[in-house]
C-alpha cells in the first residue's frame, strides 16, 4: 500500500493505477516499504482501479510475480544505517506499464481496501504479540547484565536504585500490555474484528509505547556495550522504532479511539479531530 508521495496513514489515498486492457491489467506505480522486495517471488500491489468510485471502493489488490516486464526492484530502504536481508528488510519497488492478467486480481474489483483492513487488525494483533517477544528478550538482558556487571568490587549494578526501578517498570508494563492483548484478541475471537477496533487501537499505540521504553532502559543500562551490534538490543532499536509508525501511527489510533469515547457523551468529531 505504502507510496513515497501519499500519506501511509490514508490508504484510500494512493496514486498506483491499474488500467483495464482485455484481459490484463496494466500497472502503473511507485511503493515502498515493500518487505523482501528483493527476494520476492511475487508481489501484492494496492492500485486504483475504479478511480470514480466512492473512496474506500476505488482501490483493488493484485498479484504481480516479479518478474514480469515493468516491475522495477529500484533499492532496499535503508533502516537507521541498515538495509537488513529478506523479511528483515524494505524495499522501494516501480510499476512501469507493468501487465499482469486480470485473473491476477485477488477477491473482487474495487475490494483492495477491504481486504486491507481485514488483515490490518489481526496483523496489529500479531505485531503486538512479537513486540511483547522483544520487550521480554530485552527484559532479560537487561536484568542478567545488571547480575554480572560490577560496579564496585562484589557491588553489582542491579544494587543501583534507578536500575531497580527501570526493571520494576518495565516488568509491570510489559505485563500489563499482555493482558491488553489478550483482551483485544478474545474480543476478536468472541465478535469479529470489527467490534473490537478500539481494542485493537488502544493496543497497537500502548504495546508500541512499551516496547520502545523497555528497550531505551535495556540499552541505557548495558551503557556503551548497548550501542553496539554485540547485543541484539541496537539492531531491535533501529528496526522497531517504526512500531509506532506502521500499520496506523499511534496518533491516529489514539484519536480513533478518543472519537469513539467522546461520541458517548455527544462529542461528534470529524476523521481529523475536528
Amino acid at each position: 500500500m505504502t507510496e513515497p508521495d501519499r500519506a501511509g496513514s490514508n490508504p484510500t489515498w494512493m496514486d498506483t493505477t491499474a488500467v483495464r486492457d482485455g484481459d490484463d491489467f496494466v500497472i502503473n506505480g511507485r511503493k515502498w516499504f515493500t518487505t523482501g522486495g528483493h527476494l520476492a517471488d511475487v508481489a501484492i500491489v494496492m492500485a486504483v482501479t475504479n478511480p470514480d468510485a466512492a473512496p474506500h471502493m476505488r482501490a483493488s489488490q493484485i498479484i504481480v510475480p516479479t518478474d514480469t516486464p515493468g516491475f522495477h526492484h529500484i533499492r532496499r530502504l535503508s533502516i537507521m544505517g541498515d538495509v537488513g536481508y529478506g523479511w528483515q528488510s524494505h524495499s522501494e519497488v516501480a510499476y512501469e506499464d507493468c501487465r499482469v492478467p486480470a485473473e491476477n486480481l485477488l477477491g473482487q474489483e474495487g475490494f483492495g481496501f477491504i481486504i486491507a483492513q481485514e488483515r490490518l487488525g489481526p496483523g496489529r494483533i500479531h505485531h503486538c504479540m512479537r513486540w511483547l517477544g522483544i520487550c521480554e528478550r530485552a527484559f532479560d538482558l537487561m536484568c542478567e547484565h545488571s547480575s554480572r556487571r560490577m560496579v564496585a568490587p562484589k557491588r553489582p549494578l542491579g544494587t543501583q536504585q534507578v536500575i531497580q526501578h527501570w526493571i520494576a517498570e518495565s516488568r509491570a508494563e510489559i505485563d500489563s500490555a499482555r493482558l491488553m492483548v489478550y483482551h483485544a484478541a478474545w474480543k476478536i475471537d468472541r465478535e469479529g474484528t470489527r467490534a473490537a477496533r478500539n481494542e485493537i487501537s488502544a493496543i497497537k499505540f500502548m504495546v508500541a509505547g512499551v516496547l520502545q521504553r523497555v528497550l531505551d532502559r535495556a540499552i541505557q543500562v548495558h551503557g556503551g556495550l548497548g550501542m553496539t551490534d554485540d547485543t541484539p538490543l541496537a539492531w531491535f532499536f533501529r528496526h522497531e522504532r517504526a512500531a509506532r509508525i506502521y500499520d496506523g501511527p499511534d496518533e491516529v489510533h489514539k484519536s480513533a479511539l478518543a472519537r469513539t469515547i467522546l461520541k458517548k457523551y455527544g462529542i461528534e468529531l470529524g476523521s481529523q479531530g475536528s
